[in-house]
């Protein structure tokens, strides 16, 4: 399956896990704003957000953090194919496309229920030609790239719906090349969330990111990773 961390919601999948497993948040109504991730984008990046399809249709704190952070250290992505997994509405892959140097098309991925969502997005954006949304079931073949694998993937809040763990840690297998450098950003929920980063450390190199503002962030348990392969 894809990102069934987020979206969609529990009782879309295919397992048809209660939702009582997935910790509840308060839904919002539907709706479009705007963010220059403290002006760090002019214009500002326009996100509608839908809670419809799932709770990978709304903006989640570890995106706000993964997007920031490439904003501010990674702005040079100039040859760089870039593959975002579990996008929900698509924060971090659009806000990279609109601030960062790219000149291949960068392709944000969810489960079906998510595309229309990251479509509206892109298009909200006026994006069409820097960015692709596709669906990608994790476990499954992952997409066609310009490249036997992507430079560079972005995941971020990846890490919530625990009975999805191996299929992501899977997925991981299948995306990072011997060359590929994943940012892997998350919210630390419940003690399980830990047990999925040391088994992913058995499989990669795993190394903490050090930034300005990591200190702050992980007092709001919202931790960074750069993921390589061993």
């Amino acid at each position: 399956m894809g990102s069934m961390s987020r979206s969609p919601s529990p009782e879309n999948d295919v397992f048809g896990f209660d939702s009582t497993l997935v910790p509840e948040r308060v839904n919002k109504t539907a709706s479009t704003s705007t963010t220059s991730f403290e002006n760090l984008l002019s214009p500002p990046l326009i996100l509608h957000e839908d809670l419809k399809e799932g709770c990978g249709g709304q903006l989640w704190p570890a995106g706000m953090v993964l997007s920031r952070y490439m904003l501010s250290y990674h702005k040079n992505l100039r040859d760089k194919v870039v593959l975002e997994i579990g996008a929900g509405g698509g924060l971090v892959g659009l806000a990279v496309a609109l601030g960062c140097d790219t000149n291949h098309q960068m392709l944000i991925t969810d489960q079906e229920p998510m595309l229309a969502l990251m479509q509206k997005n892109i298009a909200l954006n006026g994006l069409e030609s820097k960015v692709a949304a596709k669906i990608y079931d994790w476990g499954t073949t992952p997409p066609r790239f310009e490249k036997p694998y992507p430079d560079v993937v972005l995941a971020a809040d990846c890490v919530y719906f625990e009975p999805a763990f191996p299929l992501l840690l899977h997925t991981l297998e299948d995306i990072i090349g011997p060359d590929t450098e994943c940012f892997f950003c998350f919210k630390k929920r419940r003690k399980a969330d830990m047990r999925f980063i040391r088994n992913m450390m058995k499989k990669f190199d795993v190394h903490q990111v050090d930034y300005d503002d990591c200190e702050q962030d992980q007092r709001e348990t919202i931790w960074l990773y750069k993921v390589t392969r061993k």
